[in-house]
């Protein structure tokens, strides 16, 4: 049996933050699967930079479709997570069934990987209290605000909580994320 990983995500998540690990993890040999609010195509979307703006900019992404519905989750079917970031983390995480996911995998100290706003889910659920982690640089205030130090850092491993700042980490978050994976839940 193929060792399977989840990956939490809803509409307006950065299309390259759910598609990289996606595609990296089957590369690996896992069988990947979407969770999302419910089982639909989900619109992602494309943060990038454009000279004179003050911040990012945001215009719609590719499709896909989610594979379930958070609540048909059985997270203890799932060797690792993964919490894409873009907007979708501002609102997914306050989902009692998300709250419930993510609370699992902590409990079992499972491989988990959050990049850019991913850590906002983590952070509601009281879970990252006294850890590192990265994070989109303008959410230091709210890791503080949830108890952990923020590093800005491409791949900052912290136990079995991998995070980065956003897209341009994907090669160091993944390769540290992979590592772990190697170590904690090797494809049979």
């Amino acid at each position: 049996m193929t060792a399977k990983i989840l990956i939490v995500t809803g509409d307006a998540a950065e299309s390259l933050e759910v598609f990289y690990p996606y595609q990296r993890l089957l590369e690996e040999g896992y069988q990947v699967d979407i969770a999302a609010p419910a089982k639909k195509t989900l619109q992602f979307v494309v943060h990038d930079f454009v000279p004179g703006f003050d911040t990012y900019t945001e215009k719609a992404g590719y499709t896909w479709p989610a594979d379930l519905a958070f609540a048909d989750v059985d997270p203890a079917h799932y060797v690792a997570l993964v919490l894409p970031g873009g907007r979708a983390p501002e609102y997914l995480r306050n989902d009692a069934e998300v709250q419930r996911i993510v609370a699992h995998f902590v409990a079992e100290d499972k491989p988990l990987a959050q990049i850019c706003h991913g850590p906002l889910i983590t952070l509601r659920t009281g879970s990252m209290a006294g850890r590192r982690t990265a994070a989109y640089p303008a959410l230091e205030p709210d890791v503080e605000a949830g108890g952990a130090s923020f590093v800005d850092g491409e791949a900052v491993v912290d136990g079995t909580v991998v995070s980065a700042r956003a897209w341009p980490d994907h090669p160091g978050w993944m390769r540290a994320f992979v590592q772990l994976l190697r170590e904690k839940a090797p494809v049979d």
